[in-house]
């Protein structure tokens, strides 16, 4: 018996899965301190099915993490340490970093020497003595966590991993996180992407903690999951190390949810919550990665992030009469008290489309004086927004099935341009929880192999044990442990044949 629970920006939804049945479910307003409204979640589940058995585990899917990012707070003072001397100083780190987020971490960067060709080749040789002053200068300077990436670690990694044991005997308490284990190659999105993680370390140990000490106080002492952004499970002692793994595990988990929900495993997502809408390619029963850099809170990244498109549309988002203007802004998890529908005084997109008769939400007889064509005009706008995503996330101009999801799904009619057909799964105002709580734990490597020591099946198997490696890491059953994607890519502008692959495995808790 598993509980799923997906914390977004306007509600907070959980559900009581018993293997692939759905038992229990709840939606609640999202709190401001977000714990107390996953515990309320927890509790409301349990005390409604007395009668269910023990609950095994709670999987959780959270926004707080990129939250935190967007609006600048609770981010730890940071350094970036890139081994690279004498290459790479052109461009030195963070050189693309929006200001006000270099100023709310600090923005400490230094280089060292250090570093490997894409063969493995050394491009200098760490100097002991060099970090040793380097991290003398961090604790003078308040740092209280750091990124360190060395060029092509994730050829080699083994000039990280020195220098980590040399910064952490100088500063014991100092957060470090390796580039190597963060993102893909190409240096400045993998430097960005680990000062990501590095500046969020401490506020996800602060909420891994509230969240494990809330649960134990209301007697659940199960282990506890985080949803990454590939679609699969992190024990939550992982998430507290790799936050920015979770940053998109809000699109995610709809998408996998809505997969189990419709029974199509090749489809477009469409998710409208309360505030936006996101819309992804789900290709084999998984989110489809995203092929380039991807930008988070304002910063380059590589690291694997769902493709994912998405829109300030949702069912509390503003509506403006004269002119005709949806949004961005919206009311979010205060829609159930400022929505006219439910006695407020906001105009929503929710009293639009209880007006046009498309949902019967709160109060209809409060939105009765609302002209009838301009209800109409507003949800052929929303319409035309919601195609246009639809557009946007397909991989070719045929049409596709689209599977509707998330509690705003009301807004939109069932059918329009671009779809094969519109699918409404029962339970898809949850659908986000339900991926959380079906999510599988999952490896991925991507790495360079040189072809000149190994051939192409060799550099192949030895990506495919590392991965399932890390699958049994985070908690797999070993004998449920396979292969989903392969993805090899022969490097024709480097000598000696070297060849990029990225290898996922999946499979179910141990």
């Amino acid at each position: 018996m598993y509980i799923g629970i997906d914390v977004g920006g306007t509600n907070t939804d959980a559900v009581l899965m018993d293997g692939d049945v759905l038992v229990g479910k709840i939606k609640n307003p999202t709190t401001p301190d977000v714990t107390s409204g996953i515990i309320s979640c927890i509790n409301t589940l349990i005390n409604s099915r007395p009668d269910v058995g023990q609950i095994d585990a709670v999987m959780l899917g959270t926004t707080h993490f990129v939250n935190a990012l967007l609006q600048r707070r609770e981010l730890a003072p940071s350094a970036a340490l890139r081994l690279c001397l004498p290459a790479t100083t052109m461009l030195p780190p963070l050189v693309d970093w929006p200001g006000d987020l270099k100023k709310s971490i600090g923005a400490h960067t230094y280089m060292a020497r250090g570093g490997h060709e894409y063969d493995g080749r050394e491009i200098s040789s760490i100097d002991e003595k060099e970090l040793r002053e380097i991290a003398k200068q961090m604790t003078a300077e308040g740092v209280r966590s750091v990124s360190i990436c060395g060029v092509f670690s994730p050829v080699d990694g083994s000039h990280e991993k020195i220098a980590a044991e040399i910064i952490k005997s100088e500063t014991p308490d100092m957060n470090i996180t390796l580039s190597s284990e963060i993102g893909r190659v190409g240096l400045l999105e993998r430097e960005n992407a680990a000062m990501l993680n590095a500046c969020l370390v401490e506020v996800a140990a602060k909420t891994v903690a509230a969240i494990r000490t809330a649960m134990a106080s209301a007697g659940l002492n199960v282990p506890l999951f985080f949803s990454q952004n590939d679609g699969t499970l992190m024990q939550s002692e992982f998430a507290s190390h790799y936050p920015v793994f979770t940053i998109a595990s809000g699109p995610t988990n709809s998408m996998r949810g809505a997969a189990f929900l419709s029974g199509v495993l090749d489809a477009v997502i469409i998710d409208i919550g309360g505030t936006s809408t996101d819309g992804g390619m789900l290709m084999h029963g998984f989110p489809r990665e995203a092929a380039v850099s991807v930008d988070v809170a304002g910063v380059r990244t590589n690291f694997r992030m769902p493709d994912v498109f998405s829109i300030a549309l949702g069912g509390g988002t503003l509506v403006n009469q004269n002119p005709l203007i949806i949004g961005p802004e919206s009311v979010g998890f205060k829609l159930t008290s400022e929505g006219l529908v439910f006695g407020g005084a906001q105009v929503t997109t929710t009293d639009m489309a209880v007006a046009n008769g498309m949902a019967e939400v709160g109060d209809p007889g409060l939105v009765s004086n609302i002209d009838s064509s301009f209800a109409e005009d507003v949800i052929n706008e929303i319409q035309k927004l919601v195609e246009d995503v639809v557009d946007r996330v397909k991989i070719n101009a045929q049409p596709v099935p689209v599977v509707l999801v998330g509690g705003g799904s009301i807004l939109v009619r069932n059918s329009f341009d671009g779809a094969s057909n519109v699918l409404r799964p029962s339970n898809a105002e949850v659908a986000n929880a339900i991926g959380a709580a079906i999510s599988q734990v999952g490896g991925q490597v991507e790495k360079v192999y040189s072809l000149t020591d190994m051939s192409r099946d060799e550099a192949l198997d030895l990506a495919k044990d590392e991965a399932k490696r890390k699958a049994v890491e985070a908690g797999g059953d070993p004998k449920s442990i396979k292969i989903v994607d392969i993805e090899e890519i022969p490097l024709t502008y480097l000598p000696s044949n070297a060849l990029r692959v990225k290898i996922k495995a999946v499979g179910n808790l141990l």
